[in-house]
């Protein structure tokens, strides 16, 4: 039996992530940021997640566009301390910087630090991570091989970071076996798919 999701604080955050992230869209095939987020936060409750996850899982990348020290604030009054440091974790400000270089060390950073994430933080970012490899999937099933001009990292560079993902995940997170199970056959597909 899953937890019990406390729907108004739940819309209350809906509201939020799609009013920021109504103009945004993802990478390579153009969808919405929002829609995005919400496959995220859902597989959150799928895995029996708590209220602070799924909320966490629906604006977790808010610090990649907003300065973290001028909006934690914001997101703490608005939805908790316990939300706010989760999304603090998730944090490793991708966006704001897409130089190869930098990307790659940002990455590193982020899956050493793995190790000492919460493990609420390490149930959003699997979740994350999950639905964002099946993303690529189903966007090289559209269009091939096109695909990898939508990203600023090599296939073998996204292959190293979710390989390595999926191996902390393994050593760190705890319990979920389905979701690290899951975690492990998108993984193998992503890779079928990027060698042949």
């Amino acid at each position: 039996m899953g937890k019990k999701i406390d729907l108004v604080r739940y819309k209350k955050a809906l509201d939020f992530s799609y009013s920021y992230y109504k103009n945004k869209n993802r990478k390579g095939i153009q969808l919405p940021y929002f829609n995005y987020l919400s496959s995220v936060s859902n597989l959150i409750i799928e895995s029996n997640g708590s209220t602070d996850e799924a909320i966490s899982g629906l604006i977790h990348d808010y610090f990649e566009f907003e300065s973290l020290s001028r909006k934690s604030k914001l997101i703490k009054n608005k939805f908790g301390s316990k939300v706010c440091n989760i999304i603090k974790q998730c944090s490793d400000h991708e966006s704001i910087d897409d130089d190869k270089e930098v990307w790659i060390e940002k990455k590193k950073k982020f899956l050493d630090s793995m190790q000492k994430k919460s493990q609420s933080t390490l149930l959003v970012v699997i979740c994350d991570k999950l639905h964002s490899m099946n993303c690529i999937i189903n966007d090289y099933r559209k269009i091939g091989k096109r695909l990898w001009k939508n990203h600023y990292q090599s296939p073998e560079e996204i292959t190293w970071y979710y390989k390595t993902l999926c191996k902390n995940f393994k050593k760190y997170l705890k319990n979920n076996k389905l979701l690290k199970d899951k975690f492990q056959r998108i993984f193998n597909e992503l890779e079928y798919i990027i060698k042949n």
